[in-house]
């Protein structure tokens, strides 16, 4: 009777010891109060920007700690961090508290303090204490610094010499910063220039699908002869006066330019123009360069005439009609030195135009130069201006050009039926696409790596407290810099330049500075032929077509116009700053 029981003894007191196991397991499981910190942050670069992608360290009394999950810690894109963590009770606020950073190209942050702060106790019964801070970063230049500024130059030293073809060396150069970020730069992150991801962002689909939508819209116009008519009416307005048809198209550029994005407008007007001289037997190059030259100046006296007045506008709150108010007078003026210094330019080549026969040669071109499809005319006239409807609202609508550019050409085809892999193969002009999307990687790795950014603290130290050298330095360094570098990314460094300017240097409050950077930018992107969107187009577009414009021909021909334009729009500004109320709004 007795040995029956020791079996039952026996499961019973297994039975209890796992119970009480079990127990111990809950209680260790149970969170035991301590003291809970939320630790939050931004890290700057000298004129309060966001710096994306720093590796932040959290030091308690000089020991590196862990966040509550485990996980690095890293800067978002706007260059904040928040991060939890939990310490033995009675650890805070006594303990010293302190954050370190580290990002390759610029300075590691030392080891800088923060004040904590209790701020109550959960239901749990930690206590619960907070801090916060903004910490600044400073550039420094490491070895990819150099890299970047070399592969930069070496690839306009080879657009310039074309030893190959613009669009083979931009990808060069962004095959080289990749390549050399993920060798040199996995062993030593001073090699480091940019990371894929940082290439695949830089580059700015907006033009990209800006420029392909455009495209598409102009290869169905040209479908239905309207450009070959618009060749014939303008030939016709000026009775065979080359000089006069020059003018004329130069004119009508930069008022479409004004309201459309100048890029929009060359795709539409370069079709026209080849027709009228090959019509009238001259090379289309002379053409061509005064009017993507008078897009550029047209482009510069609205909000949404060129992408670097779309940044300013949207960063500073100006309106369309701030810029109509402050710039149409200079950009008039402008213009005028334009039509006059390109038609002494090409006097030659305008005279070997064959217009032996006025006359004749016109009703030649009412015979051939017809509109073929007056259906396809139509709609293809409704859908552009539906286009060019949402280029004007799309401020309103906080709706990027592009999509409007896309909808638009994708209406048109599925209305016009016309064979979209016919309109991707040979009217879409991939080779400038292509240049476009290297060449942001190239330009993103100098920005990476501090060239830019070092341009513009340049600027800063340079003219402070003076606005008439402030006013000059934003001018000419903007316009120098955007003939040589694209000047959307460089625009969109200057702004916090030039809002910290606004507010530290007497009289800049008015808002002189930014029609310095809008004149700067947009003028001097006429400088060479990768200096602005209109110019790439143009070039691809004339190669494409049997017409060579080569990087030093186009120096020649826009470098001497441009430094015309800028020094004009130097006296205009000057002339503002001391007459303020006479020529600026705000």
């Amino acid at each position: 009777m007795i040995k029956a029981r020791y079996p039952a003894i026996a499961v019973v007191l297994v039975i209890s010891l796992m119970v009480f196991a079990g127990f111990q397991t809950v209680l260790a499981a149970v969170p035991q109060a301590g003291d809970r910190l939320s630790l939050a942050g931004a890290m700057q670069n000298p004129q309060g920007q966001g710096v994306k992608e720093v590796e932040v360290a959290v030091l308690v009394n000089g020991q590196h700690v862990r966040t509550v999950t485990g996980e690095k810690i890293s800067t978002d894109k706007s260059g904040s961090f928040l991060s939890e963590f939990i310490f033995p009770a009675g650890t805070l606020p006594e303990a010293k508290v302190e954050v370190a950073a580290y990002k390759p190209s610029w300075k590691k942050l030392a080891p800088t303090a923060v004040q904590v702060l209790q701020t109550g106790v959960d239901k749990d019964g930690n206590r619960l204490f907070q801090a916060q801070g903004d910490f600044g970063l400073a550039r420094t230049i490491t070895p990819a610094f150099w890299l970047a500024t070399a592969i930069l130059l070496l690839v306009y030293i080879i657009i310039a010499a074309e030893l190959m073809h613009r669009t083979l060396a931009a990808l060069l150069g962004a095959a080289l910063v990749l390549f050399i970020s993920y060798t040199a730069g996995t062993f030593d992150k001073n090699y480091f220039i940019l990371s894929f991801e940082d290439a695949i962002a830089a580059i700015d689909m907006n033009v990209i699908f800006l420029l392909m939508g455009m495209m598409i819209i102009v290869g169905v116009l040209k479908k239905t002869g309207m450009f070959q008519w618009l060749a014939y009416k303008s030939y016709a307005l000026a009775r065979g006066n080359i000089f006069i048809l020059s003018g004329i198209l130069m004119v009508v550029t930069a008022v479409c330019s004004a309201f459309l994005d100048n890029v929009t407008t060359m795709l539409l007007m370069i079709p026209v123009t080849i027709e009228i001289a090959v019509t009238l037997k001259i090379n289309p190059v002379t053409l061509l360069i005064p009017e993507v030259f008078a897009s550029n100046v047209g482009g510069t006296a609205t909000l949404i005439g060129d992408p670097p007045n779309i940044l300013i506008g949207s960063y500073a709150n100006l309106t369309f009609m701030d810029f109509v108010t402050n710039l149409v007078i200079i950009i008039a003026i402008c213009m005028v030195i334009t039509v006059t210094c390109y038609i002494y330019w090409y006097k030659r080549d305008y005279l070997k135009a064959d217009v032996k026969d006025v006359g004749r040669t016109i009703d030649f071109m009412k015979s051939e130069y017809r509109i073929k499809d007056m259906k396809l005319t139509v709609m293809g006239l409704v859908m552009l201006g539906f286009t060019i409807f949402l280029f004007v609202i799309h401020g309103v609508l906080h709706m990027e050009p592009s999509i409007a550019a896309l909808t638009g050409a994708m209406v048109l085809l599925a209305i016009s039926r016309a064979d979209i892999v016919e309109m991707l193969e040979q009217e879409v002009e991939w080779p400038t696409l292509v240049f476009f999307i290297a060449l942001f990687m190239v330009i993103a790795g100098a920005e990476e790596t501090g060239l830019i950014q070092i341009i513009a603290e340049w600027v800063l130290d340079v003219s402070r407290g003076n606005l008439t050298l402030a006013v000059i330095m934003v001018l000419w360094v903007s316009a120098i810099a955007s003939a040589f570098i694209d000047n959307i990314p460089f625009t969109a460094t200057m702004l916090p330049i030039v809002a910290f300017l606004n507010t530290t240097i007497p009289g800049a409050e008015t808002g002189i500075l930014w029609w310095s950077l809008a004149l700067g930018a947009c003028l001097g992107g006429n400088g060479t032929m990768i200096g602005a969107s209109a110019n790439v187009v143009t070039v691809g577009l004339a190669e494409k077509a049997g017409y060579h414009i080569s990087f030093l021909g186009y120096i020649k021909a826009c470098f001497v116009p441009m430094l015309i334009t800028v020094v004009l729009s130097n006296a205009f500004l000057l002339i503002a700053t001391f007459v303020r109320p006479l020529t600026m709004s705000r």
